[in-house]
């Protein structure tokens, strides 16, 4: 198979994003795109909140045309041959240029309205994949069987691998107000107990024996459960985004699965094997994992 990074021989994820964004248009609908791009020394994010937003529907603009167009030269030079569309999408996703895939959990902006919450299971030095995996199954059973917390809402569970480790989202049947996540989900540094989230990571360390903590600060032998990127104006990583090593490696890839894989002990394995072309071989078989 054609190297789907390097379209024209070129480096160039657009062609990749390109592939997989029609996969993506339940899951991102109304959700403003963000990129990571990758520069020799460091990164820069464009997102909706400082230039113009750009929404998964318009990567419909992408076409062989326009990948061959960026492999010859640059944006500047290209502009009178391309629709402002086009300009958009390019200045988000530049040629020659490794970059991940992110998007406005809750759309840009603060204080809005939350349809998902987000949990990222982060690995402090010390800890593996195969443990964020036990946790994540201690996480999604603790949190069916809290019912205090399923009085409060009602949601359906998303499942994604990062490339790395996992996420958790819990897809809500009906928005709710910033002040939810504040009051409920949030995890203080100084009084992790008094959210579900610190109760729960101390549930599943007792319960598992790995040592879990809520919040954001990452802790040496700790997985961390963390919800911080739920508020409006915060990102998360789409499904399908590659994910870096480093400016010039990719090494791994994001997916969507469902619950019933996470029963198979080779799954970090298999994860961390694939590839933009295994992935895009399979993409539909990968799509069913979204949520409906």
């Amino acid at each position: 198979m054609q190297d789907i990074l390097k379209p024209f021989g070129k480096t160039d994820v657009l062609s990749y994003y390109s592939a997989i964004a029609n996969k993506l248009k339940n899951f991102l609908k109304n959700k403003e795109i963000a990129s990571k791009v990758w520069l020799p020394f460091g990164f820069f994010i464009k997102r909706g909140s400082k230039a113009q937003p750009l929404y998964i529907e318009e990567f419909s603009v992408v076409d062989n045309k326009l990948l061959e167009l960026r492999s010859k030269t640059n944006l500047k030079r290209a502009r009178d041959k391309i629709t402002k569309q086009q300009d958009k999408i390019w200045g988000y996703f530049p040629q020659a240029k490794l970059i991940d895939f992110f998007y406005a959990t809750n759309r840009e902006g603060k204080g809005k309205p939350i349809d998902r919450i987000f949990f990222d299971i982060d690995r402090g030095k010390g800890t593996t994949a195969q443990q964020t995996q036990q946790v994540i199954i201690a996480l999604i059973k603790t949190i069916r069987s809290d019912k205090e917390f399923k009085k409060l809402i009602k949601f359906k569970t998303f499942l994604m691998w990062t490339g790395k480790s996992f996420h958790l989202y819990l897809m809500l049947n009906k928005a709710v107000p910033q002040s939810f996540y504040q009051k409920y989900i949030s995890c203080k540094k100084d009084k992790p107990l008094e959210s579900f989230t610190g109760r729960w990571a101390q549930k599943i360390s007792k319960e598992t024996k790995i040592k879990v903590k809520g919040g954001h600060e990452k802790t040496f032998n700790t997985i961390i459960i963390d919800p911080s990127q739920t508020p409006s104006g915060k990102l998360a990583r789409c499904p399908f985004s590659l994910h870096m090593k480093s400016p010039k490696e990719v090494d791994g890839i994001s997916v969507p699965l469902n619950e019933k894989m996470l029963q198979d002990k080779t799954l970090v394995k298999k994860l961390e094997s694939l590839t933009p072309e295994k992935v895009i071989k399979n993409l539909n078989r990968w799509a069913r994992n979204l949520p409906k």
